[in-house]
């Protein structure tokens, strides 16, 4: 169980917004997030990693407090352990697939799993810039997969993926994520692509502070 009770003020140009979210998602869970652009849906899952601080919040997992900051515990990113495919792939211009995996992950088995979901076997000696965007995509997924996060938050993962790749890719991550109980928070602003993926679904609307 991930509860969660944060605010953060967002600044944007038609004045101030206020992300407000109270919310409880059970150990397993897969939740859908969706909501108007620049309603702070990126920055919620980035609250969550550590990456950004609310003003005012707190965040348990599994009975582990990451946050409170009326106590002033700021949990690291590092000791949170959550998985994070980023939006734009955040991934390391001079590593190969092979190594992006290896750089989370020794274990030789787990990572030619890996390779597999996201069909990469044949492309291990490649760099970032010799891949395209649906390869990069997958290898951003497979890089958070690797340290087999409890908590994985994904920031529009299926966006640069064709519509048979990403049926493909949807349907192996179902199982994937039931085999581990692992809890999943998607971003996505296509929310029939996750229809069969998510059980849960959380709307992010903002408040509006001139």
């Amino acid at each position: 169980m991930i509860s969660i009770d944060i605010e953060k003020k967002l600044k944007v140009y038609q004045g101030q917004r206020l992300l407000k979210i109270a919310a409880e998602f059970p150990t397993g869970s897969i939740i859908k997030i969706h909501g108007p652009s620049g309603a702070g849906k990126t920055t919620f899952l980035k609250i969550i990693a550590g990456f950004i601080q609310p003003e005012n919040g707190k965040i348990v997992a599994d009975k582990v407090t990451w946050l409170d900051t009326s106590a002033k515990i700021i949990l690291a990113p590092q000791k949170r352990k959550a998985g994070f495919v980023f939006q734009d792939y955040a991934l390391f211009p001079n590593m190969t697939v092979q190594q992006h995996l290896e750089y989370a992950t020794k274990d030789g088995a787990w990572i030619k799993r890996l390779l597999a979901i996201g069909k990469l076997e044949t492309l291990i000696t490649h760099k970032p810039e010799h891949l395209s965007g649906g390869q990069q995509q997958r290898l951003a997924i497979l890089r958070a997969l690797a340290i087999k996060p409890k908590l994985l938050l994904m920031d529009e993962p299926f966006s640069a993926l064709d519509a048979d790749m990403k049926t493909g890719l949807i349907n192996d991550l179902r199982s994937f994520f039931k085999d581990q109980g692992t809890t999943v928070l998607i971003v996505s602003h296509n929310q029939q692509e996750l229809e069969d993926l998510a059980d849960r679904e959380l709307i992010i609307d903002t408040n509006f502070h001139e």
